[in-house]
């Protein structure tokens, strides 16, 4: 993917990048550009071969970290509107910075705890919701229910399967209001070899109750 990518976002990408690389507070263990463009843009990228994300106007990022996969989808959507929701300060610093330095002016870091976010100007605000590397499937799917309208999706991104997270969150799936839909193996432009993507539906309503008080979503997993 990253080779059909037009001569404007490769140079923004590219920009995030040396960011990431020079910025000696950034939050990722990978910052060299040649193997980040692999693990951190490739891999970012690999979420925009599903149509609900690629054509979603509205995204949410939920625990952004270093800003991927939201600052990639926010260079490759520049029409789409992007809020990267993460609760650290440090990371939330380091993001805008980043915003600044590539002049991503389509992306914002919402600095508050997701479930904070759902609770108000968030609620229901989303096409589209992406975590990668943040939770349990029935945890991230618990967080984005309420961020989503009806009939959004969640895009996750997970490595190896595992068959009883998917079945916890199939036994919460009326309770979060959010239907597991797809898994996709996308191994060969991730990277990691094991890469899947999990497409979840919400399915209808906000369920009453949702957001829980931060923190139970993890700590206590519907479905579990």
């Amino acid at each position: 993917m990253p080779a059909e990518l037009d001569s404007r976002t490769r140079a923004d990408l590219e920009r995030l990048l040396e960011v990431l690389a020079t910025d000696p507070t950034a939050p990722s263990s990978v910052t060299e550009p040649a193997a980040a463009w692999k693990v951190h843009v490739a891999d970012s990228l690999s979420g925009l071969e599903l149509a609900e994300l690629a054509r979603a106007e509205t995204v949410a990022d939920i625990g952004s970290g270093a800003g991927f996969p939201g600052l990639v989808v926010a260079i490759a959507k520049p029409a789409a509107k992007v809020d990267l929701i993460e609760s650290t300060g440090r990371k939330c610093e380091f993001m805008r910075r980043a915003i600044g330095a590539a002049a991503i002016d389509n992306a914002r870091v919402i600095c508050e705890r997701a479930e904070a976010w759902a609770g108000g100007e968030g609620r229901e605000a989303y096409e589209a919701v992406t975590a990668r590397a943040v939770g349990r499937l029935s945890t991230i799917a618990e967080l984005a229910s309420p961020l989503l309208r009806e009939g959004g999706a969640l895009i996750v991104w997970k490595g190896r399967r595992d068959p009883a997270e998917e079945a916890e969150l199939e036994r919460a799936a009326d309770r979060l209001a959010m239907r597991h839909e797809d898994v996709r193996w996308v191994g060969p432009f991730a990277g990691s070899r094991h890469r899947h993507l999990h497409l979840l539906r919400k399915s209808g309503p906000s369920p009453t109750g949702l957001p829980r008080r931060p923190g139970m979503a993890k700590k206590r997993p519907l479905g579990s």
